[in-house]
């Protein structure tokens, strides 16, 4: 999939994909986006609202590897234990890894996880590091199954914009049975028909505020 890249408002890369027509990260900052959607209102507040050092995390959209890689180092921070997989069915080359400047914000022990989320085998669990199992998988998300539920869904995929198939209620239904209960879906996305989707396959939905640049994000919490 041809891409170039973008420096966005915080110093990190972003890719641009010619094929969707989007960007994986906000323009106005991959990691800070990153860090608000995904580690402080995802991993962080179902840490806080469970009241547990171990999670199983599910992440749709690996990308660029961004989100996996700031949740293991969220690991050692916090000294938690993540169960990590994740759905993708159009990675990024080795080429474009190498040129992500994510890492240069980084230790070189972080540096070295980064490069082990690329080049880990598909289809099995990996070891990053002692508090941190990893798995992806190469699929079309509707493809995806799983033997196991998870705690929090990252739904990272291109907007609704580009990929209107990934924001439907049957989609969000699959997420739902994926979820176990009192889990949560977090998403930089704030729709108003995505909000509905998620609501009618009986998500309980919260509007967040938004990373930079976006006003609001989306919080869905499954609790039947």
């Amino acid at each position: 999939m041809e891409t170039r890249f973008i420096i966005t408002k915080d110093g990190s890369h972003t890719l641009y994909s010619e094929q969707f027509k989007a960007t994986y990260h906000s323009v106005n900052g991959a990691i800070d986006e990153c860090k608000h959607v995904f580690i402080k209102n995802g991993l962080n507040n179902q840490i806080n609202r469970l009241g547990v050092n171990t999670l199983s995390i599910l992440e749709i959209g690996f990308g660029s590897g961004l989100n996996a890689f700031l949740t293991c180092i969220e690991t050692k921070q916090q000294a938690i234990s993540i169960n990590y997989h994740t759905v993708e069915a159009f990675p990024i080359s080795a080429n474009e890894v190498e040129k992500l400047n994510f890492i240069d914000f980084y230790s070189e022990e972080d540096k070295t996880s980064f490069k082990e989320l690329h080049q880990c085998q598909w289809g099995k669990t990996n070891t990053i590091s002692n508090s941190f199992k990893f798995s992806k998988h190469l699929c079309l998300i509707n493809e995806f199954k799983s033997n196991q539920t998870f705690d929090i869904i990252y739904f990272d995929a291109f907007s609704p914009k580009e990929q209107p198939e990934l924001w439907t209620e049957d989609i969000f239904k699959q997420m739902f049975e994926l979820l176990n209960n009192h889990g949560i879906l977090v998403t930089y996305c704030a729709q108003g028909q995505m909000k509905r989707n998620l609501k009618s396959v009986g998500f309980k939905v919260k509007a967040l505020p938004g990373s930079p640049g976006k006003r609001e994000m989306t919080l869905a919490i499954k609790e039947i």
